[in-house]
C-alpha cells in the first residue's frame, strides 16, 4: 500500500473520529469504511483482522449504545462546544494515558465546560452529570470505540 493510500486512510479515519462529535456525521461509519478501504488496499492478514475486530467492536458498541439515552444534547442546553472540549479531552486522556484516559479525559472535559460556563464547582458538577445522562454517555461510547479502532489501525500500520 503507498502512502498516498495510508495518508488517505488516515485522513478518514481522522474524519470520522471528528465526525462522532459533530452531529449528523456518521463517525463510526466512516472509521470503519476507512479501515475496510485501507484493508482491501493492503492484502496483509494483519489488515482483514483489524477489519474483523472494528466490525465486532462497532457492533458492541451499537448494542451499548441502544441501551442508553438518546443523544439529546442540544435539547439539553449543551452546544458544540461542550462537545470540542469532551472531545479533545478525550483525545489528551487517550495519548497521555493510553486508551483508559479517554474516559476521564472526557469526563474532565464536561466538567471543565460546565465549570467556565457556570463558574461555581457545584453548580458544574450538576450540569455535567446532567449533559452525560442527557447522551454524554452515547457520545463517549462511540468516541471511545472508534479511538481503540484507530489505534489497532495505527499499530498495525506501524507495527504490524
Amino acid at each position: 500500500m503507498g502512502a498516498w493510500d495510508l495518508l488517505l486512510a488516515g485522513l478518514v479515519l481522522l474524519l470520522g473520529l471528528w465526525g462522532v462529535l459533530l452531529p449528523g456525521v456518521p463517525g463510526s461509519w466512516l472509521v470503519w469504511a476507512g479501515v475496510l478501504w485501507w484493508a482491501l488496499k493492503d492484502p496483509r492478514p494483519v489488515a482483514w483482522w483489524v477489519l474483523v475486530g472494528a466490525t465486532v467492536v462497532l457492533f458492541l458498541s451499537q448494542v451499548v449504545r441502544w441501551a442508553l439515552p438518546p443523544r439529546r444534547l442540544r435539547a439539553g442546553g449543551d452546544d458544540g462546544r461542550m462537545l470540542a472540549y469532551a472531545g479533545c479531552g478525550s483525545f489528551a486522556g487517550f495519548v497521555l494515558l493510553p486508551v483508559i484516559g479517554a474516559v476521564p479525559g472526557f469526563l474532565t472535559g464536561v466538567y471543565l465546560f460546565e465549570r467556565l460556563r457556570l463558574g461555581r464547582r457545584r453548580e458544574a458538577v450538576a450540569a455535567a452529570r446532567t449533559a452525560l445522562r442527557s447522551g454524554g454517555w452515547s457520545v463517549l461510547t462511540e468516541l471511545f470505540t472508534c479511538q481503540l479502532i484507530t489505534a489497532a489501525w495505527l499499530g498495525a500500520v506501524f507495527w504490524g
